[in-house]
C-alpha cells in the first residue's frame, strides 16, 4: 500500500464520524417541550400483550420493550424514542399533552450524514395535535422532504408507535 493509501484511510474515519450530533439531552429536551414542567421518570417495561396490541394498531414492530417515558406533573408525557434512519439511529422525543394529542416533536441526536431535514421545525409541527386515533402516513398526511425519505419515513412510524404506546400502556 503506498503512503498516499495509508493517509486517506484516517481522514475517510474521521470524516464519518463528525455527522454525529447531538441536539439535546433529555434535561434540556424536557425543559424545551415542557417549560419549567417538574418530570418523574416512569419505569415502563411492556408485555408481550402490550406488544402486540402496539404493532397491531400502529402496523409498526415494537424494537423495545422498556419504554424511556417521563410523567409530567401538569399533566401530560414525554417519551424519547429512537429509530434508524438510513444507516444511523435517530434519537427524537415526542411530548404528548394531557389529552393525548402531540404537542411537540424534538430530534435529540442525529447521526446519518444527509437526511437531517427531519429536524425542520415545519416539518415536525405537521405532527402537532395528532393523537393514536389520526392517521399518520408519509406522503399522505405526513409531507416528505426529498433527501431525506428514509428519515422521514422512520421517524414518522415512530411517532406513529409511540402514540400507540402512549394508548395502549400509558393512559
Amino acid at each position: 500500500m503506498s503512503r498516499s493509501q495509508w493517509t486517506l484511510i484516517p481522514l475517510a474515519v474521521v470524516s464519518a464520524s463528525s455527522y454525529a450530533t447531538e441536539y439535546f439531552t433529555v434535561e434540556q429536551v424536557q425543559q424545551v417541550i415542557f417549560p419549567s414542567g417538574k418530570f418523574e421518570p416512569m419505569s415502563i417495561i411492556l408485555t408481550d400483550e402490550q406488544i402486540h396490541h402496539i404493532e397491531q394498531v400502529s402496523g409498526v414492530k415494537v424494537s423495545h420493550k422498556d419504554v424511556k417515558a417521563w410523567k409530567v406533573a401538569s399533566g401530560g408525557w414525554l417519551i424519547v424514542d429512537e429509530v434508524i434512519g438510513k444507516h444511523e439511529y435517530i434519537t427524537y422525543a415526542v411530548g404528548i399533552t394531557a389529552t393525548g394529542s402531540i404537542k411537540q416533536i424534538e430530534i435529540m441526536n442525529y447521526k446519518e450524514s444527509y437526511g437531517y431535514g427531519v429536524r425542520q421545525v415545519a416539518w415536525r409541527k405537521q405532527f402537532v395535535g395528532k393523537t393514536s386515533a389520526a392517521p399518520i402516513t408519509l406522503n399522505k398526511d405526513i409531507i416528505n422532504i426529498s433527501g431525506a425519505t428514509l428519515s422521514c419515513q422512520h421517524v414518522t412510524e415512530g411517532v406513529k408507535r409511540v402514540l400507540a404506546t402512549y394508548a395502549v400502556a400509558l393512559k
